[in-house]
């Protein structure tokens, strides 16, 4: 019993001293600094959100485990140098975090200070995406990187259409990166900053007068604003004085403007006002209980006095923050029991002194890296959402909400996630249904853009005092219908002109620009080289018979297409009467000869199966003839006659499908023929004319050339280059035969006005590649889209068809001309399935008919012997006379015929009716 008590008090003892040593092995209390500005619109919140959080943890017995949480809070004042000697200061107390900078510039500093000393730095406010790089290995941020936000961004500019934006931005760490990484997102999206607008970090009034003045002789008027929160929204005063407010503008902001207007007191509420039509991103942070809960006491907070600044989102991100170091110091105890810290290496201050920093004091954190490795790790639920960082060490995206300012009131008409891009469904709740990005189902609610429209703003306008537009075009010195510039007036005219100037008309708003022609009036310019002058910024656009080509869309942009540049054959056509003889044009000569022959044929077979057992088929050799083959002619028209016999109607039938099959043939190729009559050659398309070795035509400067060589190997040898009209007429009218050509191959559009002109030529068959003419304008030109718009306004409304016909109708639409290929005509060996058939058929009739004869023949010749026997008459067995006997037998009727079989057996039988 004795030995029982002692063991029990043993273990009592081992327990107390476990848990006593375990428990006085954690610290009474863990310091964190926080190094922050104030006095400005995110530290205001910072400051009491930092406050209220170490507040809840302390009093809360799950986290810590009766550690005490110490935060020492540093003035950073906004400048980089005094932000560092905050670090500092609050390194020197033994902090194992820093809580802060708001200040992307201050967090480069202050990250090298906390690298040296193993201290993880954890900003809520600092957004530049170069401090998530591998420089900065202990920098976390419980705010989403710039780098998201530009992304959102990006999407926003995409997703209303426009191309180039101007932006306007802070000239510095936070600015500049910030700006860099949505120009590489806008890149992507084949997009462009077109003009950037640094501010100085102390920017005055005149300082952006000055700046907004200078843009208003930029064509884009999508502005982008990146800068820090500014309760005076200076920026947008401005703009308004300078009517630059208007509908003409768009005004986008990323999330500074939400965290100044959600920092405004109610009192404040009316400089909503000025950024009217404004749209901006906000953080998004998903509703929750504790969402919720937060919200309610810092608004009782507010009427209490002890919060002095409304709630924006960065209110949220520093608490969360403060809860993120306390559950990390919680599991760090939990493993190490204690913090220690190990002197620093003395050689590395040995020069300090007298500089108000006694940097000797500074010692390192020696569990730092692994506290590190529990900050990655962090999962857990806060007033902003999920906290939880990806290996970057940014907290994970939970998108943005995408806001707009009307009537004074901060709207909120969309969100935006990387998953799901826009919806007007909260990103989470997409997330559970698992709903993938697609582009048709982007979508946002009504915005009201500046100016009070609720239609979406071009973009893009050509500024008043802005150069007019440098427009190339092609001085041609053959089809100078299409453009070309007046000898004497200097006037640029033209089909090509008229369809731009007309949908100059469609645009909404004046495009100043002035024809710049290329070329000496000799010789047609390289379309080429033309449109390589866009790249090179010598002209803003080219107008004229531009085809849109591949190696062309690689440097430059195209409207929508206004005329089809598919490639035709134009060859010779005879204008006389139609040849008299055209119907005999669908068979070729044998096919003649069967046919007839097949008629004759027929008519024998009929005759033979019903000449004995057919009255019509009996008589005079003249009408018996006429009968045969007046009967063969009728299956044409009468597909049934009960007077024939069964084989007869079995012959009938086959040759009646034979002559119905033909017919048919020959109506289809007939029909054909007549379309193309007219051609004076066999050319029937582009491979009748590769197959006929003949020289071929084009013109210089087009694309027939590379098309006919590259894609369809035609011998250069064989393509013979035309300038103008002229030439083509003369060269197809020689023909091969004296000097010209068989055809010419050409874009559509050259030879329909050619074909206005001349009406002894025509198109032979159909277009074999297909291609289209265009406007070209720089890459990413606004006007590009605003003129192809233009264009299918012109086509809808008729006016491009008008303007066709203007210049391509003087004599006729060439249309009207245009032919189909001519087949080839129909032989003998398409049907000589069908005619064997028939044969065949017709011969096995004959056989059957044949042994029937000859049977009955054999029958009655026996019964004439048995007579001839009876009555000792001689019999006359000569071959000639056997062979006119059958031929005599088998003409009698067969109605005869019985009536003699009747009479042999009477004669051998006399007393057969007794």
């Amino acid at each position: 019993m004795k030995q029982l008590m002692v063991l029990h008090l043993v273990i009592w003892i081992w327990v107390i001293l476990f848990f006593g040593v375990g428990d006085s092995a954690r610290p009474e209390s863990v310091k964190i600094g926080a190094v922050f500005t104030f006095d400005s619109v995110i530290g205001r919140v910072a400051k009491v959100a930092m406050e209220m959080a170490v507040s809840d943890v302390n009093s809360d017995t799950t986290v810590l485990n009766g550690t005490k949480l110490d935060l020492i809070m540093k003035d950073g004042m906004c400048n980089a140098f005094l932000g560092s000697t905050g670090a500092f200061q609050v390194l020197e107390q033994g902090v194992i975090a820093i809580i802060g900078p708001q200040s992307s510039a201050m967090a480069h500093s202050i990250s090298q200070i906390a690298d040296a000393v193993h201290v993880p730095l954890i900003s809520y406010a600092a957004t530049d995406p170069t401090l998530s790089s591998l420089q900065f290995p202990l920098f976390f941020r419980t705010v989403q990187s710039d780098s998201e936000q530009m992304s959102a961004m990006a999407d926003l500019i995409d997703f209303n259409g426009w191309k180039e934006v101007i932006v306007v931005y802070l000239d510095d760490d936070y600015g500049r990166n910030g700006i860099s990484s949505l120009s590489d997102e806008l890149e992507n999206r084949r997009l462009k900053i077109a003009h950037k607008l640094p501010l100085s970090i102390q920017f005055d009034l005149d300082e952006i007068t000055k700046l907004l003045n200078q843009s208003k002789v930029f064509s884009p008027r999508v502005f982008v604003v990146h800068v820090n929160p500014d309760p005076r929204l200076r920026i947008f005063s401005i703009a308004r004085k300078l009517q630059m407010m208007t509908s003409d503008y768009v005004w986008l902001v990323t999330d500074w403007l939400a965290a100044t207007l959600h920092s405004f007191l109610p009192a404040n509420q009316k400089a909503l006002s000025i950024v009217e039509g404004v749209v901006g991103l906000r953080q998004h942070i998903p509703d929750s209980s504790k969402r919720r809960d937060y919200i309610s006491r810092w608004k009782k907070m507010q009427k209490e006095g002890i919060a002095n600044t409304s709630l924006n989102s960065y209110g949220f991100f520093a608490y969360d923050t403060i809860w993120t170091v306390a559950h990390s110091i919680d599991k760090f105890l939990k493993v190490y029991k204690n913090i220690t810290f190990s002197l620093h290496d003395n050689n590395m201050v040995a020069h300090t002194e007298g500089i108000g920093i006694q940097l000797e004091k500074l010692k390192v954190f020696a569990g730092g890296s692994d506290f590190v490795d529990i900050l990655l790790n962090s999962n857990f639920s806060g007033v902003s959402g999920q906290i939880r960082f990806s290996s970057d060490r940014n907290i994970i995206s939970s998108g943005y909400d995408v806001l707009n300012i009307n009537r004074m009131k901060i709207n909120k008409v969309g969100y935006w996630s990387n998953h799901s891009g826009f919806s007007v469904v909260p990103p989470e709740v997409l997330a559970k249904k698992k709903h993938r990005r697609a582009s048709v189902d982007q979508k946002l609610g009504n915005i009201t853009w500046p100016g009070g429209k609720t239609e979406r703003p071009r973009g893009w306008v050509i500024a008043d005092n802005a150069k007019p537009l440098r427009i190339g075009v092609p001085k041609r010195a053959s089809f100078v219908e299409f453009v070309t510039e007046l000898q004497d007036s200097h006037h640029i005219q033209g089909y090509c002109i008229d369809i731009f100037k007309k949908a100059l008309e469609f645009i909404p708003y004046e495009i100043p620009y002035v024809f710049k022609p290329v070329g000496n009036g000799k010789s047609n310019p390289n379309y080429d080289a033309l449109v390589k002058k866009i790249d090179e910024n010598v002209y803003d656009a080219v107008v004229g018979d531009i085809a849109i080509v591949t190696n062309r869309t690689k440097i430059a942009d195209f409207s929508q297409p206004f005329a089809s540049s598919s490639l035709v054959v134009v060859a010779p056509i005879n204008s006389s009467k139609s040849n008299a003889w055209v119907f005999l044009k669908p068979f070729s000569a044998d096919m003649w000869c069967i046919i007839i022959a097949s008629f004759f044929m027929i008519g024998v077979v009929i005759w033979i199966l019903e000449h004995r057992v057919n009255d019509e088929f009996r008589g005079p050799p003249k009408r018996q003839i006429v009968t045969m083959f007046m009967f063969s002619l009728s299956t044409l028209f009468k597909t049934n006659n009960n007077t024939v016999s069964s084989l007869s109607k079995m012959v009938l039938i086959v040759w009646l499908f034979l002559l119905m099959v033909i017919t048919a043939s020959y109506t289809a190729s007939l029909t054909s023929i007549l379309t193309v009559e007219q051609l004076s050659s066999p050319i029937t398309g582009i491979d009748s004319l590769i197959a006929s070795n003949w020289p071929i035509g084009y013109q210089v400067g087009s694309f027939a050339y590379s098309y006919l060589t590259d894609n369809l190997y035609v011998s250069s040898s064989r393509l013979v280059s035309l300038g103008s009209p002229e030439e083509y007429a003369v060269a197809l009218r020689n023909g091969p035969s004296g000097g010209g050509v068989a055809a010419i191959v050409d874009e559509l559009p050259y030879v329909e006005l050619f074909l206005s002109k001349e009406t002894e030529f025509g198109i032979i068959g159909q277009p074999f590649t297909r291609s289209s003419w265009g406007f070209a304008f720089q890459r990413d030109s606004p006007l590009a889209l605003d003129m192809s718009t233009a264009i299918l306004k012109l086509a809808e409304s008729g006016e491009l068809q008008n303007i066709h016909e203007k210049w391509f109708c003087k004599m006729g639409c060439p249309g009207e001309r245009k032919s189909d290929p001519k087949p080839d005509q129909l032989h003998l060996t398409s049907f000589w399935g069908l005619y064997l058939s028939c044969s065949v058929i017709s011969v096995m009739a004959l056989v059957i008919f044949m042994l029937r004869m000859i049977s009955q023949y054999v029958g009655f010749k026996q019964r004439q012997k048995d007579v001839a026997a009876t009555s000792s008459e001689p019999s006359d067995s000569r071959c000639s006379r056997v062979i006119v006997n059958f031929f005599n037998f088998i003409d009698k009727k067969e109605d005869a015929i019985k009536k003699m079989f009747t009479q042999n057996d009477n004669a051998h039988n006399p007393n057969s009716e007794l």
